[in-house]
């Protein structure tokens, strides 16, 4: 590990430490101990306040309400930083402003080279949702829903919600224990446990009107909640074998609660698992129209007669 790299991994070692010794440190980094101890002098010459114990069970430890040292980026890490940043463009992701200060900031850190192969780079990768001939024709779908970054402020408070949402031009609020936020086929969605029928729901951000913290004192614990659903978990009624092709399509796009499970040491053949609810026709649709783009490679071993059915409707179309 090359010198530059070295130290800015001690550094990151070290202040995940409340105390730590030149042994550890030469066990960590497989360095000498005149290594160790001359890579410690540089971190403390860069600004780093570190406290030396004498004794036999002396070391080191970081002074308490200092202010570390700048952290110091390599230029592979730069580039990481800013190619993970042009990947994430047009996801509707949160926080957008403050990523779009952060890159500025990183760029005002760095040389002016550095700064020319990052505008190289964003000249010559392209990734999916970016048009070629325009970079900046989809910036406007950029813009994450208002209501998103209020929702994880109030989440990282608690878990416990009061939403309101927007259905049929009706106003309704429920009580939620929030399981999951995830962003699926181009909207961010919540999945929450609604403490008054005590069922699991999922909820559209773009319907959500207000969040707040479910304040609430008598209310089922975390642990009531999670057993509360394993008991009432559906029985599997989709059951596929997925060959490499299958599994191949699988990895490209999959709907969130459905996961595969290899059947081989080489991750050629998988089997699938999930539960289907039959009485939404708008889950039907999806789940035959995900069947299709999975292809020929997979195998039924079991499937509800009302995805089968939609299934030969739709082959139907292209068998005269």
């Amino acid at each position: 590990m090359k010198k530059v790299k070295r130290i800015n991994t001690i550094m990151r070692y070290i202040n995940n430490r409340a105390h730590f010794t030149i042994s550890e440190i030469m066990q960590e980094f497989n360095i000498s101990r005149s290594t160790a101890i001359r890579d410690i002098r540089e971190i403390e010459a860069m600004g780093m306040p570190l406290v030396a114990e004498v004794g036999r069970d002396g070391g080191y430890s970081v002074m308490n309400n200092s202010v570390l040292p700048a952290v110091r980026f390599t230029d592979s890490e730069i580039k990481a930083l800013f190619i993970a940043f042009m990947a994430t463009r047009n996801q509707q992701l949160p926080y957008l402003k403050s990523r779009q200060s952060l890159a500025e900031k990183l760029l005002g850190l760095i040389s002016e080279n550095q700064q020319d192969a990052l505008v190289f780079l964003t000249q010559t990768l392209i990734f999916e949702g970016t048009n070629p001939n325009n970079p900046d024709l989809l910036d406007l779908s950029d813009l994450p829903d208002p209501m998103l970054e209020k929702l994880i402020q109030t989440l990282l408070l608690d878990s416990y919600l009061w939403i309101t949402m927007k259905e049929n031009e009706e106003l309704k609020s429920y009580p939620v224990y929030l399981l999951y936020l995830y962003h699926e086929k181009g909207s961010w969605l919540m999945e929450g446990f609604n403490l008054d029928n005590e069922k699991k729901q999922t909820f559209p951000i773009h319907n959500l009107t207000n969040v707040k913290p479910y304040t609430v004192k008598k209310r089922l614990t975390r642990k009531e909640i999670l057993e509360t659903l394993s008991e009432h978990e559906d029985e599997i009624n989709l059951m596929l074998e997925l060959g490499l092709k299958a599994i191949a399509q699988f990895k490209k796009y999959h709907p969130l609660k459905i996961s595969i499970s290899y059947t081989n040491p080489y991750q050629t053949t998988a089997i699938l698992k999930t539960f289907i609810d039959v009485t939404n026709s708008e889950e039907i649709i999806e789940i035959t129209n995900w069947l299709l783009f999975l292809g020929d490679d997979i195998r039924v071993r079991e499937m509800p007669k009302e995805i089968l059915e939609k299934l030969e409707e739709r082959l139907s179309l292209y068998c005269p």
